[in-house]
C-alpha cells in the first residue's frame, strides 16, 4: 500500500495537468452544438484509461456513449470481489458566461483550487478514482478486487440511455457495491459518507383565465386574474410552521432515528453559517427540525419558476390570460413518488377556483435512496475516509437526487456508497465552479484504501 501512496504523491502535478486536459473538453450534454465535443470527450477518456492500464472501450447508446473501463482480470480460481465506480463526463451548461472570472473551459488554478466547468461535477471526482487505480497498476501492487468504471455522458440530462445499458449488460456489471463520488462533504476536516438522497416529482401547472389578455382598466374587478388566482392557490399549500398542508403528503415518511440525529449534530455547518453562506435575511423551514435536517431529511414543495403577464421593460396594464408555475417536490425514504403526485394533483384540482381552468403537465419522478449507514460496506467506507483525510468522517443525508442510483438497485440489486469529494462552496452548476486540489489528492488516497477495506468485508 505504501508504494501506491508514494506514487500518488510523486505524480500529483501530472495528475492535475491531465485533469486540466480533460476539463478543456466542453462536454455539455444539454446543448446540441456540443454533440461532437461529447464524443471527443468520451474518446479522450477511453484513450486515457487504456494508457494507465485499464481495458477500456466506448459503448454506443441511443444517446451519448458510455465508457467502460476494467482493471486487468486475474486467472485465479478464487472468486474476487467486484466493485463498480460510477461517474459522468458530461457537464452543465456554463452560462451565464459573464459571471465567470475565467473562461469555463480554460482551467485556472488559484488558491489551491482548480476552476473550470466540470471540475467538481463530475470529472475531477471520478478522475481521482482513476488515478488511485493507476497507482496500483503502475507499481505492480496487486488489487484485492476487480473494478469496473462506468462513466456516462447523459447524467446532466437525466441518464436517459443508462438504464437500457444496465439491463443489456446486467451480467457483466453485477457487483458487490457501487462507489459514487458525485456529491460533497461539509469541509475537508469532515469527510462524509452519504447514505441517503431525496427523491423527486416534477410538474407544471397553468391557470387559464380569459381567452386573451384584457385591458385592466376596462375589465379589472369583473374578471379573476389568473396570476392572482395562482398566487392564492399556491399560498394555501404551506402553513406558518413550514409544513405542507396537502392531505396525505407526509404518508410513509420514515422518522429520523436517534442515531441519525446524533450524526446530524456533528455536522460543522451551523444555522448561522448556512444563513451567511446563502445570503438570506433569515432561515425558514419546518418547525421541529434543524436546517441541516430540513434540507436533506424532510420532504418539500418548491416553486421553481413562476410567470404570467407582461415581463418587458416598463408597464403594461393588463389582466393576463394565463399564469404558470413549475413545481418540484423533494421526497424522502418510504415516500412513493406516484402516490405523492396523485394526492398533490388531486388537492390542486380541489382548491382551484371555478373562475379559472387548471392544466397540469407531469414531469419526471424518482424515489428517494437509502442505504444503512451501519452496514459493513458503509463502515469500510468510513475507515477509508478516516485513513485518507486523517480525521473522523461524518454520516450525512444529501438533499439532492441522483435517480440512477435507484436503477442500479433495481437492475443490478446493488447498493451505492456516496463518497463525495466536493465542498459546499465549489459552485457546482454555477459560475466559477471549482475543485479543491487537496480534496483531489486525498480522494485518490481514499480510493486506494477503499478497495482494501471493502475487499475485507
Amino acid at each position: 500500500m505504501q508504494r501506491v501512496l508514494d506514487y500518488l504523491k510523486q505524480h500529483q502535478s501530472r495528475f492535475v495537468a491531465e485533469l486540466c486536459d480533460y476539463l478543456r473538453l466542453p462536454s455539455v450534454s444539454a446543448q446540441p452544438q456540443h454533440k461532437k465535443d461529447l464524443h471527443a470527450c468520451a474518446e479522450w477518456l477511453v484513450a486515457h484509461c487504456q494508457k494507465i492500464g485499464l481495458d477500456a472501450q466506448l459503448c454506443p447508446t441511443r444517446g451519448y456513449p458510455v465508457v467502460i473501463a476494467k482493471t486487468p482480470r486475474t486467472k485465479s480460481k478464487n472468486t474476487r470481489p467486484h466493485f463498480m465506480v460510477y461517474g459522468h463526463y458530461d457537464v452543465q451548461p456554463p452560462e451565464p458566461l459573464e459571471l465567470w472570472h475565467s473562461p469555463p473551459f480554460a482551467p485556472r488554478i488559484a488558491d489551491n483550487n482548480l476552476y473550470a466547468r466540470g471540475s467538481t461535477d463530475n470529472k475531477g471526482q471520478h478522475f481521482a478514482h482513476l488515478k488511485a487505480v493507476e497507482a496500483y497498476l503502475k507499481t505492480d501492487t496487486p488489487l484485492p478486487c476487480d473494478l469496473t468504471f462506468v462513466i456516462e455522458g447523459e447524467e446532466e440530462v437525466g441518464s436517459k440511455s443508462l438504464s437500457d445499458f444496465l439491463k443489456k449488460n446486467r451480467r457483466e456489471l453485477m457487483c458487490e457495491a457501487i462507489v459514487v463520488s458525485d456529491t460533497g462533504m461539509p469541509s475537508p476536516k469532515h469527510p462524509a459518507l452519504g447514505y441517503s438522497l431525496r427523491g423527486i416529482i416534477a410538474f407544471e401547472i397553468t391557470l387559464h383565465g380569459p381567452a386573451r389578455d384584457l385591458h385592466s382598466g376596462g375589465f379589472g374587478g369583473a374578471v379573476d386574474n389568473p396570476a392572482m388566482a395562482l398566487s392564492q392557490l399556491l399560498a394555501q399549500l404551506r402553513d406558518k410552521n413550514g409544513r405542507i398542508t396537502i392531505p396525505g403528503f407526509y404518508d410513509g415518511v420514515a422518522p429520523l432515528t436517534a442515531y441519525e440525529r446524533k450524526e446530524y449534530s456533528r455536522l460543522p455547518v451551523t444555522d448561522a453559517a448556512l444563513q451567511k453562506l446563502i445570503g438570506v435575511k433569515k432561515l425558514f423551514g419546518e418547525r421541529g427540525f434543524t436546517a441541516n435536517e430540513q434540507r436533506s431529511a424532510r420532504p418539500t414543495f418548491e416553486i421553481n419558476g413562476l410567470t404570467s403577464g407582461y415581463q418587458g421593460e416598463g408597464s403594461k396594464t393588463i389582466i393576463p390570460s394565463w399564469a404558470r408555475a413549475k413545481i418540484t417536490c423533494r421526497l424522502v425514504p418510504d415516500q412513493k413518488p406516484e402516490h405523492v403526485r396523485k394526492i398533490v394533483l388531486a388537492h390542486l384540482k380541489k382548491i382551484c377556483p371555478p373562475t379559472v381552468r387548471l392544466e397540469i403537465e407531469a414531469g419526471h419522478g424518482a424515489e428517494a435512496y437509502f442505504v444503512s449507514p451501519t452496514g459493513p460496506q458503509a463502515q469500510a467506507a468510513l475507515r477509508a475516509l478516516e485513513l485518507a483525510f486523517g480525521c473522523q468522517p461524518v454520516l450525512m443525508r444529501e438533499g439532492g437526487s441522483i435517480p440512477i442510483l435507484n436503477q442500479f438497485k433495481k437492475i443490478l440489486g446493488t447498493d451505492s456508497l456516496l463518497l463525495g469529494l466536493g465542498l459546499p462552496d465549489d459552485n457546482a452548476h454555477s459560475p466559477d465552479e471549482k475543485f479543491s486540489l487537496d480534496c483531489f489528492a486525498k480522494g485518490q488516497a481514499m480510493s486506494a484504501y477503499l478497495w482494501r477495506e471493502l475487499s475485507r468485508v
